[in-house]
Parts: C-alpha cells; sequence; structure tokens
C-alpha cells in the first residue's frame, strides 16, 4: 500500500502526470530510530526539483507530517517520496495542472550493504551512456529510463554497480550512486552541471571534506582517470557510503578516505 494524498491505497489516477509523461521527481531517504535521516536535505532537494519543473502548490507542512508518520512507525527501512504535478488531459500543458500528487512509501533497508562495506564492492563499465542536459541535471526526476537500461545492464554482470559515462565518454555517476575516487591528498567527484544526479549523500560529502586535510576537486574526466587512483568510493542516502575494490581491470584497497567519511555520513 502507498500513502497517497493522505490516503492509504495502491492505485493511481491513469491521467496522472507522472504516468502520462514522467512528471514529476523522487528522494528516497533511510529512516534510522524512527526518524528520517538528513530530512531536511531531502526535502530541499524535492523543492530544487520542484522549482525546475515549475511545479507549484505543494503542500510542503502535510509533506513533511506524513513522512515523519511513516517514519515512526518503522524503526530501521527506506522511505520514497514522489511528488507529480498532478493529474491532466491529454496534452502537454501542464495549465490547468494546480493538484500535486503526494506518493508516500515504506521498503526494507537492503541487508547487503552491511557486506558491501565489510568487503567492498565492484564497478562494471555501463555500455548506456547518459544524455546530457543542463537544465534537468542534478535533480531527481521521473524520467528515469537512462537507469532502468543501466541496471538491466548491470544485472547481466558479476559486478555490483554501475559506472557511468555521459555521451562525450566523461564519468559522471553509477546507476543509482555518486562517485569519489582519491588520488594522495586529493579527492575528485565528476560534475553533475550537464547530466546525472547531485546527491544529498554527495552534497554532505563534499560540505565534510571542505573543512579536512583533504582537498575534493568537481572535475569533468574520462574513466582512464581511475587507472592510478588510489581509493574509490561510492555513496548514496541509504549507503551511504561504500568502498570500491575493482573498477574493470584496476583494483584498490579499503583505504583512508572511507574510514574517514564512513562514521560522519552515518
Amino acid at each position: 500500500m502507498y500513502l497517497i494524498n493522505g490516503q492509504w491505497q495502491s492505485e493511481i489516477s491513469a491521467s496522472d502526470r507522472a504516468i502520462q509523461f514522467g512528471d514529476g521527481c523522487f528522494t528516497t531517504a533511510r529512516i534510522s530510530s524512527g526518524r528520517v535521516r538528513h530530512q531536511q536535505d531531502h526535502l530541499r532537494r524535492l523543492q530544487q526539483a520542484c522549482e525546475v519543473l515549475l511545479i507549484t502548490e505543494v503542500d510542503w507542512q502535510t509533506l513533511v507530517h506524513e513522512m515523519n508518520l511513516l517514519a515512526s512507525e518503522t524503526p530501521e527501512a527506506v522511505l520514497k517520496v514522489i511528488l507529480t504535478r498532478g493529474s491532466g488531459g491529454r496534452g502537454y500543458s501542464a495549465r490547468h495542472c494546480n493538484n500535486p500528487t503526494r506518493i508516500l512509501s515504506v521498503f526494507p533497508l537492503p541487508a547487503f550493504y552491511d557486506s558491501w562495506r565489510e568487503q567492498g564492492i565492484k564497478l562494471a563499465l555501463s555500455p548506456v551512456r547518459l544524455g546530457q542536459n543542463p537544465m534537468l541535471a542534478g535533480i531527481k526526476h521521473l524520467n528515469r529510463l537512462e537507469q532502468v537500461l543501466i541496471r538491466t545492464h548491470l544485472d547481466r554482470t558479476d559486478a555490483e554497480e554501475a559506472l557511468v559515462l555521459d555521451s562525450e565518454g566523461r564519468l559522471v555517476e553509477c546507476c543509482a550512486a555518486n562517485l569519489f575516487w582519491r588520488k594522495g591528498e586529493q579527492v575528485f567527484t565528476p560534475y553533475v552541471d550537464k547530466s546525472g544526479v547531485n546527491g544529498t549523500m554527495r552534497q554532505r560529502i563534499i560540505a565534510c571534506l571542505e573543512n579536512s586535510r583533504w582537498q575534493c576537486k568537481q572535475v569533468s574526466e574520462p574513466m582512464e582517470t581511475l587507472a592510478d587512483a588510489d581509493e574509490v568510493i561510492i555513496c548514496n542516502a541509504l549507503m551511504p557510503v561504500i568502498p570500491v575494490r575493482q573498477v574493470e581491470h584496476w583494483y584498490y584497497p579499503t583505504g583512508v578516505l572511507y574510514h574517514f567519511l564512513a562514521p560522519l555520513c552515518e
């Protein structure tokens, strides 16, 4: 069951623009000890996405109440929040869409994250490349066909996550996580100003590194830059930080950056 506009149900109107056009945004948060972890970060993400998509009239106060209600009923879980523009007609015009749809759902926290943190993971280069769109880059909108294809190809490999490039062959992210790598005292992460998602944990890590001995820099680089990296990690709001042991034929030990960030990102 889903909490849709305050009602427990499992159906949504076929005229909802999420179905018709993928017209909306979402965030996925971790519930810990009955509370939404970094709730303000997730609300800010939704608000920024709605600003870009020109979705107005969202009842933010009610949404916060619903998020807290679901979190209070489950000590450890995953909370997914979807906002759509609501129902509309056949065409693209959103002129008469003034009632956004709220969809909240709770799922079990993936158990494999513990083993990933202990053993590290392998990344496989995805044959699917992300298109560039500066207007939509960074936000988590509902058009996820690229990620669906990335995941479908990944399921045919022995890797745990995918390494994803853009249409010009530059590093962007993983299928469901952001990417960082370390060379000596410098830490790098790809720009997400043309494609990819500016994840809440990515933002938190960049902020943590600003006040540390590490120098963090956003870059546009080909995947070959990982050949001489000392360490690679990935992150998202659920993991939250995972060490990478292998990217294609390059290997990395679990390193000092991971151990520095892990306790700060819980």
